[in-house]
């Protein structure tokens, strides 16, 4: 018998944690906007944190940090994912709406975020599964 060599598929891309991180933080969007709509229900006080917090969380899961810290020569990219992780989930905890702090630098985090992960979904979507 002749055994066949098959490869295996490796995922092209982003992890497949952001990538759910992704789709939650969109269906948390999306579930706010049904509750509003058909309940008058808003937890829109909470969104901040729960979309800053989770987008942090996927950026710490995209830098690897296990082996960000094994590895002697760190990748840049790895680096700014995690301080761009932990800048958001900082951000996300200080933005509760119980602890009342409120900062343009919040602001600013989530501006930036927002077009890092803009430019990650494209680059998943469209240029590194082609």
């Amino acid at each position: 018998m002749v055994k066949k060599k098959t490869k295996k598929k490796t995922l092209k891309g982003l992890s497949l944690g952001f990538g759910s991180i992704l789709a939650i933080v969109s269906i948390i969007g999306f579930l706010d906007i049904t509750l509003s709509s058909f309940f008058n229900f808003t937890f829109e006080s909470y969104m901040d944190f729960l979309w800053l917090f989770l987008m942090g969380i996927g950026f710490i899961i995209v830098s690897k940090p296990r082996k960000l810290a094994k590895r002697k020569d760190e990748s840049v990219t790895d680096i700014t994912a995690l301080v761009v992780g932990g800048l958001a989930i900082i951000a996300g905890i200080l933005s509760i709406p119980f602890l009342g702090i409120e900062h343009p630098v919040f602001s600013a985090i989530k501006g930036v975020i927002s077009v890092i992960a803009i430019i990650f979904i494209i680059l998943e979507a469209w240029v590194l599964n082609k």
